[in-house]
């Protein structure tokens, strides 16, 4: 599972053999610190869009914007738990405050968003419509998150 875990210079060149081979590309990204139920959803509905799945994680600096005591795990392991799902094709991890540079660099077809989100919220969507991408709404509904996990451990 880990040689799924890649840098943005390798993410771009398996992109572009996966092109060349006619698959269609997927991206999806979060944060997914203490990973649960919802997160699997997600990325499960993201890999029915497209033939591979791309997952950006955030690092753990942008991942502490979550609150105090964020991110309870280091972005490596949050990495490592989501390239073992099945239907995760590669994970990158990114430092930006949003995957837009990754979007414009990659350009995937389609772009997968919780259901926390609408098709005209999604912050990167400008960026998606100007390189003639979409955007899918997938998951369940937004009744889990790792916020409340974390409350109820702590009781």
């Amino acid at each position: 599972m880990i040689d799924k875990i890649v840098s943005r210079e390798q993410l771009v060149d398996l992109v572009a053999a996966d092109r060349r081979a006619g698959r269609t590309i997927a991206f999806a990204n979060g944060c997914f610190d203490l990973l649960h139920v919802g997160h699997v959803r997600y990325l499960q509905a993201a890999a029915a869009e497209a033939d591979r799945l791309i997952v950006a994680v955030n690092d753990d600096s942008t991942a502490a914007s979550k609150g105090p005591g964020r991110p309870i795990l280091k972005a490596r392991d949050r990495a490592e738990l989501i390239a073992a799902l099945r239907g995760v094709d590669y994970v990158t991890i990114f430092a930006e405050p949003t995957v837009a540079p990754l979007l414009e660099l990659l350009q995937p077809d389609v772009h997968c968003k919780g259901t926390d989100y609408t098709a005209e919220t999604v912050p990167e969507r400008a960026t998606v419509v100007s390189y003639g991408g979409r955007i899918a709404i997938v998951g369940d509904p937004k009744d889990h998150s790792t916020r409340d996990l974390v409350a109820r451990i702590r009781g």
